[in-house]
């Protein structure tokens, strides 16, 4: 007796002094992981009907597509002329002969990827570092250089962070020339990574060029005529390889920033510098290989041709150009006259965003393009689509609906598809003519199913700037049993840009990567975009040029704060970050340098030192390696590795090893410098993956759970829970 009473008062004791086992760890079941579970994409989607018009058009301009049903799909055709559908189980049902399969693309089986010729007759590759040609109907191959050698081959695709076997080419519309270059990149930096298997590894090589390289990758731009088999290299000297677009010359699959005129005997293209500060609009003679420098604009910052496309546009009949430009603090479409260099109007005008120029017909003098902003009282992401024409007059807004409008142009160019929604809206899908008169409805989604199971959509929300300047735009995702009267940890999921933010598309989709599924845990997920992204002002996406470490996180912890006054379960003590690529930069960001705001963070795949990924990204919104000061250059200070010390919360590093966009190596100096500052953190390494982590992607998605279950909401995950991904049965062939 006197032996249980002393163990008994032992035990309190113990308790007192350690309240940790004074309490019992909450734990999550499996049958928790299994609801959330249900607000990934492959349980949310097949409870979603009549969702998404992706026509195939036939030649007499009537399309066809299929929709998914309750109960399976069904085929519908659409007359334009007159709004006529026809509904069927089957293609012959509604009178549409089943497509043959598309003939395959390229030569032999194993041949290099080719580029065909406008007329279908004839492909280009690339073979030992040369530019072939091949008659699609006889395989026969003809060599049209034969100068390249191993890094200064043509038509090269090669980026560093992405590349290919693909030639980069621009065919002239008659099929008979090419518009392409010798790629120099003998004197950039060399990547490496290795695999891991069983044996001798594979050593993967190649050359991806960094800040720090004195000569960046070059171009020699030259035509091909592919009949007579010469090439005329064009009188100037090599470019830089860049593009006005993104950090590629080839952004939209073909060589962007050229446009041959109609007879392919003038060529138009911009140079761009390194830096991006300047773009140079040139016109080549495809003959003699002359080149005239039209006009050339210069910016403080990066220029860009548009958001989502290059937006500039040749009319050699008339001697004139569409340019964009950002020179009044938003991006609008400027008239040129090619004869004097000069603007002679400017198009479009106003507090709005020109993004992507989709049509314009020149004998008409009218343009047809995509912009946001311009529609108060809207959000100014929502995309709307409109027409105008050269002289600016006639700004017409086609599609009137509040919403993010997608467009699918008709291929005879006289209709289009308008599909609109929002993110907590599902979308509609209606058929207009150019004038945007409406013909007929074609789909209203119908979530109906989606909704009985509990599913609710993300919050829109709206938030000041770090200043109070911006009003910020973002998503709150919350548990579908929501309880107001308790609080929430918050998980801040972010991209910073600078070319986009973490929101992504306006449009409706009834799943968002994890956001609810994770809100579905017990948390409060929010995702705001910061300044410093586009498809607003100029000014707004300068707020951050030069400082790329700037990571949007003050406009992060201003709007979390603000939307905490509006809604108290938001517990302001327990915030968490996770991010990947970009968001992986920011996420350790957040935790060396707000330590006290963020508590645990997930950096998936992060370039932590700008100095250790592709040269243009960096060189397009930091600039040049400069030095600053003794011993230091302007990226020193905006990598992550030198603030691992100030790491207070949790951590979780994750990288894949054969990671050919952000080499591992990035993570690899933040686990150093964490190692040489005595701190714990957590690392997970998947050996062979890329930068999505393809098949280990789920594996990453549980893991993330389980991290911030444990660390940010005090809580035990089910151990090794499974995510088991699902097919839509309605998708599946019979």
């Amino acid at each position: 007796m006197i032996t249980i009473r002393v163990s008994l008062l032992l035990l309190f004791f113990l308790s007192i002094s350690n309240p940790a086992t004074a309490q019992t760890t909450r734990a999550l079941t499996a049958e928790d992981y299994a609801r959330a579970e249900k607000m990934l994409s492959y349980n949310t989607a097949p409870l979603v009907d009549r969702s998404g018009v992706r026509p195939n058009w036939l030649p007499d301009g009537r399309f066809w597509y299929q929709v998914l049903t309750p109960t399976g799909h069904e085929y519908v055709l659409v007359d334009p002329g007159n709004g006529a559908k026809r509904v069927g189980a089957t293609l012959t049902e509604i009178g549409v002969t089943q497509p043959a399969a598309p003939e395959r693309r390229g030569g032999p089986a194993g041949s290099a990827p080719g580029v065909r010729s406008p007329d279908g007759k004839r492909e280009v590759f690339i073979k030992d570092w040369n530019l072939f040609v091949r008659d699609v109907a006889t395989g026969q191959e003809k060599q049209l250089t034969t100068d390249g050698v191993k890094d200064f081959g043509y038509a090269t695709d090669n980026a560093g962070w992405r590349k290919s076997n693909r030639p980069i080419i621009a065919w002239s519309p008659d099929s008979k020339k090419l518009a392409t270059f010798q790629q120099d990149q003998r004197n950039v930096s060399d990547m490496y990574l290795v695999s891991t298997n069983v044996g001798e590894p594979r050593l993967e090589a190649w050359k991806y060029p960094l800040p720090q390289d004195k000569d960046i990758i070059k171009i020699s731009r030259i035509i091909v005529d592919v009949d007579a088999g010469t090439v005329t290299r064009l009188k100037i000297a090599p470019d830089d390889r860049r593009g006005t677009l993104c950090d590629d010359i080839a952004c939209s699959g073909s060589f962007d920033d050229n446009e041959w005129s109609a007879d392919a005997t003038k060529l138009a293209f911009v140079s761009s510098t390194r830096d991006h500060k300047s773009a140079k609009f040139r016109i080549a003679d495809a003959a003699t290989g002359d080149v005239r420098e039209v006009f050339e604009e210069k910016v403080a910052t990066q220029y860009e041709s548009g958001q989502g496309g290059v937006n500039w546009r040749y009319f050699p009949a008339a001697n004139e150009a569409i340019w964009y430009s950002e020179r009044d603090d938003w991006g609008h479409l400027y008239l040129y006259d090619l004869a004097t260099g000069q603007p002679k109007n400017q198009i479009t005008k106003g507090n709005f965003v020109v993004t992507r120029v989709l049509k314009v017909d020149a004998p008409t003098r009218t343009i047809w393009f995509e912009a946001n902003g311009r529609e108060t009282g809207r959000d100014p992401y929502f995309s709307h689509f409109y027409r105008v024409n050269f002289d600016g007059t006639g700004l017409q807004l086609l599609t009137p609906d509040d919403g993010n409008h997608q467009i699918i142009l008709s291929q005879d160019g006289k209709y289009f598809i308008d599909t609109y929604s929002k993110p907590d809206v599902p979308p509609v899908a209606v058929l207009r003519d150019l004038s945007g008169k409406q013909i007929v409805e074609l789909e209203r989604t119908d979530i109906s199913r989606l909704r009985a199971t509990g599913w609710k959509p993300p919050t829109p929300v709206t938030v000041k700037s770090r200043d109070g300047k911006w009003d910020l735009y973002g998503l709150m995702f919350t548990p579908t049993n929501l309880d107001r009267s308790k609080k929430y940890p918050v998980v801040n999921y972010i991209y910073p840009g600078p070319q986009g933010g973490g929101v992504g598309t306006r449009s409706f989709g009834a799943s968002r990567s994890d956001h609810q599924a994770v809100a579905e845990l017990g948390f409060v997920v929010i995702i705001i975009d910061g300044s410093c992204n586009p498809d607003r002002s100029k000014s707004f996406h300068d707020v951050c040029y030069g400082n790329m470490a700037d990571n949007t996180l003050e406009d992060q912890i201003a709007g979390i704060k603000e939307l905490a006054t509006k809604h108290p379960y938001i517990d302001l003590t327990r915030v968490g970050m996770w991010g990947h690529s970009g968001g992986g930069f920011a996420t350790a960001a957040a935790m060396f340098n707000y330590p006290d705001f963020y508590k645990v963070g997930i950096a998936e795949s992060g370039n932590h030192d700008n100095r250790n990924y592709e040269d243009d990204w960096g060189e397009r919104y930091i600039g040049l390696l400069k030095s600053v000061e003794e011993g230091t250059d302007n990226y020193q200070k905006q990598a992550n590795q030198i603030y691992a010390n100030k790491l207070k919360g949790k951590l979780l590093l994750a990288h894949g090893n054969m990671d050919d966009n952000v080499p591992p190596y990035n993570t690899w100096l933040v686990v150093e410098a964490l190692n040489k500052a005595g701190k714990d953190y957590d690392l997970i390494v998947f050996p062979n993956a890329r930068h999505g982590y393809g098949a280990d992607s789920n594996y990453m998605m549980r893991r993330r759970w389980d991290y911030f279950v444990r660390h940010l909401m005090g809580a035990e995950p089910p151990k090794e829970y499974k995510l088991v991904p699902k097919t839509d049965p309605r998708t599946v062939q019979r």
